[in-house]
């Protein structure tokens, strides 16, 4: 007797995006220094008709929230795992940005690990080029 297999969490995301029509999802990565990229990536991407998901705010900006060093760095944990959880989200990966830094570099590799697609503002700056 042969059983069905059942689905993998990714092969259900991608059967509820198909059932629910959802247009391509866009994750924008790269340093938070270029936030003025992301925000153009933005326009362009949602202009062709795709979500875009991005960082929401850059951590080296000032502000209350992140003031005290220790609730800092547990935000900025709490942050990476938000981020790699819309990598999961996303069908391709953007990444914005003449540079690519550590964190940058490693969320390339999560993408690439879960065979998600990626572009680049710069391909030249493609760790695997």
């Amino acid at each position: 007797m042969s059983y069905p297999q059942l689905l993998t969490p990714e092969e259900k995301l991608a059967d509820a995006k198909k059932l629910l029509s959802l247009p391509r999802i866009v994750v924008i990565c790269g340093s938070t220094r270029f936030m003025t990229e992301m925000t153009e990536a933005d326009l362009r991407e949602t202009k062709a008709g795709r979500i875009v998901v991005k960082p929401g705010f850059d951590m080296k900006a000032p502000h209350g929230l992140w003031s005290d060093p220790a609730e800092a760095e547990a935000l900025k944990v709490r942050l990476g795992e938000l981020h790699r959880a819309k990598i999961r989200l996303a069908d391709e990966v953007l990444v914005v940005g003449d540079h690519i830094g550590d964190s940058t570099r490693a969320e390339i590799a999560y993408a690439r690990s879960l065979g998600k697609p990626l572009r680049f503002t710069h391909p030249e700056v493609d760790p695997d080029a």
